[in-house]
């Protein structure tokens, strides 16, 4: 009888071989590799910094920046740096058991799996943003999470992490990122830093 860790790992597999092998398309297959990478982004990188200095007064913006930088620091860090190296799982196309059916679509790296640090940065940073910037706007921030959510499922659709390795790296990026946030928000309360 599978034990609950063997049988979590063998849905997490069965979870992979669907969102990799199943549901491949020469659409998603064309957009992942770029969707997933931190470089497409630094437009939308520029908005959100050019936004917040004017929204925000000077000091204000400038701390913004300061935690946002800061929370995609520690985010990479803890993921990258402790957890990984901690948990050292092997990444599916890595995996010599995964290779017959793997549908990769980008380098597969010599790093670990657990927990994805694509997830955990991501999502870092859509919540300290859509809270702090957009906190009066829904939509953007539903626009935020959805944006966090396709780049970590592009790691699993381009063959590189787990489906279980986005989930946690998520849960971890929302908590960093609400920590942040608190952060922020309590700074932010010093008069020298209101508009």
């Amino acid at each position: 009888m599978l034990s609950e860790l063997e049988t979590i790992l063998a849905l997490d597999e069965a979870l992979f071989s669907f969102i990799n092998q199943d549901l491949a398309n020469p659409f998603l297959d064309t957009i992942m590799p770029y969707w997933r990478e931190k470089t497409t982004w630094i437009p939308l990188y520029i908005i959100i910094l050019a936004f917040a200095f004017l929204k925000f007064s000077w000091k204000k913006s400038t701390l913004f920046v300061i935690l946002l930088v800061s929370t995609v620091g520690i985010a990479d860090q803890i993921s990258s740096q402790w957890i990984k190296k901690s948990v050292e799982r092997i990444r599916p196309c890595n995996d010599q058991a995964m290779q017959e059916e793997l549908h990769l679509l980008v380098s597969c790296g010599s790093g670990y799996s657990f927990t994805s640090s694509h997830a955990t940065n991501h999502f870092a940073v859509a919540l300290f943003i859509a809270f702090s910037l957009f906190s009066d706007k829904k939509i953007w921030r539903a626009l935020l999470f959805f944006w966090a959510t396709t780049i970590a499922l592009g790691q699993v659709y381009v063959g590189v992490h787990y489906p279980l390795d986005i989930i946690v790296g998520a849960l971890l990026g929302l908590s960093i990122g609400w920590g942040m946030l608190n952060l922020f928000r309590y700074l932010s309360k010093y008069e020298m830093l209101q508009q």
